[in-house]
């Protein structure tokens, strides 16, 4: 107890130094933890998301652009599959097919067209509002209230993805009717609107103001309709009806189509259907490709293990050089104890405890940053990915 009580003692009195060799070896301790948590959580995370979507049809192309367009909500932009795909899988009465619609984003986060399974397929509630209900109407991920600032009354405005587009695609300003409960997924990223809405947002449906009306036919001042008609950027309760689509819905984009399978048999007829490579689609497993993403991120893993060993070792080797030193420097003041009495065992007890209560103190904060990290790894690790993505 003598030997603790003067070690601490000493250890207070140079404060500084002491600070700088408990901070240091807390370091060593706590980035190889931290590192092996984070890496291990954002396997599992990018694992997870995979397996829990069974399967995903697109256009023939870059799967892995397919998978993150879709599950990850990507500036990935594959070919648009056409919507007669998703008739297709109904009528083929083997699962339910879901679209996704990725391509607009708004504020830096990606607008997600979709259909009501979604939510469900996702377990999606709101934590306040509602889901859609609307033409127009938006749902935002808990993510994207926090960092907008916005929540339920307030509105968002689509962005175009081309300055210089002439196409006749305008900013939608969107209501937002609902904030979903955070998953630690990239649905948390994600502003949801219904795959018409994103269809409007596209030029494909729109409303215009009357041209001409009862009172301009009464007085016989009639317009006539030309390329100058307004179109609306906010669709409400007057105009929603005056709001249209032109062609046929089969052939209008999807970016991607999850689809549930009813069953194994289901899911392997499914994929069976698309297996031949002149077909303009084809149906993956985005588990697979996913699985297939971490093996090559992963493969790097091991490397960085040994890196992370090298420098822990050189930091340690370090902090036991100024250890060393520091005892060097003391050694005066060591002989001047052994004149006054104090046996040598008792020396080497002093310095013992002087290093265990560097350790312990340097064990205790790498202990609570490794809980934290701990604690906050989905959701880091979510944002990390969003933001990735």
């Amino acid at each position: 107890m003598n030997a603790l009580f003067l070690a601490f003692s000493y250890l207070r009195y140079h404060w500084a130094r002491s600070l700088v060799l408990v901070l240091v070896a807390a370091l060593i301790m706590f980035v190889p933890v931290a590192t092996q948590t984070l890496l291990s959580t954002s396997e599992r995370a990018l694992v997870a998301r995979g397996e829990a979507t069974p399967l995903l049809l697109g256009s023939r192309g870059s799967q892995l652009d397919l998978t993150m367009a879709a599950l990850y909500f990507s500036d990935e932009r594959p070919d648009p599959v056409a919507m007669r795909e998703v008739e297709s899988v109904w009528d083929s009465g083997l699962g339910v097919p879901i679209p996704v619609h990725t391509a607009f984003s708004s504020s830096g986060f990606r607008i997600v067209g979709t259909t009501l399974d979604y939510f469900d397929f996702r377990a999606l509630t709101p934590a306040d509002g509602r889901g859609l209900s609307i033409l127009g109407d938006a749902v935002i991920g808990s993510d994207v209230a926090s960092a907008l600032g916005k929540g339920v009354g307030d509105t968002l405005v689509s962005a175009p993805e081309n300055l210089f587009d002439l196409d006749g695609v305008y900013p939608l300003e969107m209501p937002i009717v609902g904030v979903l409960a955070p998953t630690n997924t990239a649905d948390d990223q994600a502003i949801f609107v219904d795959i018409k809405t994103a269809w409007v947002i596209q030029g494909i449906g729109h409303g215009h103001e009357d041209v001409v009306t009862a009172a301009d036919v009464a007085a016989g001042t009639a317009a006539l309709a030309n390329a100058a008609v307004v179109q609306y950027q906010r669709i409400t309760e007057d105009n929603i009806d005056s709001f249209h689509f032109h062609g046929s819905q089969d052939d209008f984009p999807a970016s991607a189509v999850i689809v549930v399978p009813n069953d194994t048999r289901s899911n392997t007829i499914l994929k069976g259907r698309y297996l031949d490579s002149d077909l303009p689609t084809q149906m993956i497993e985005p588990a697979g490709v996913i699985q297939g993403l971490v093996d090559r991120i992963f493969r790097i893993k091991s490397l960085l293990d040994v890196v992370t060993a090298i420098i822990a070792v050189a930091a340690a080797a370090a902090v036991g050089l100024a250890v060393f030193l520091s005892y060097r420097l003391r050694a005066r003041e060591l002989g001047t104890a052994v004149k006054l009495g104090a046996q040598k065992g008792m020396v080497l007890k002093l310095l013992a405890a002087e290093t265990v209560t560097l350790l312990l103190l340097a064990g205790s904060i790498a202990a609570i940053g490794a809980a934290i990290v701990s604690r906050n790894a989905e959701a880091w690790v979510g944002w990390l990915l969003a933001l990735g993505s």
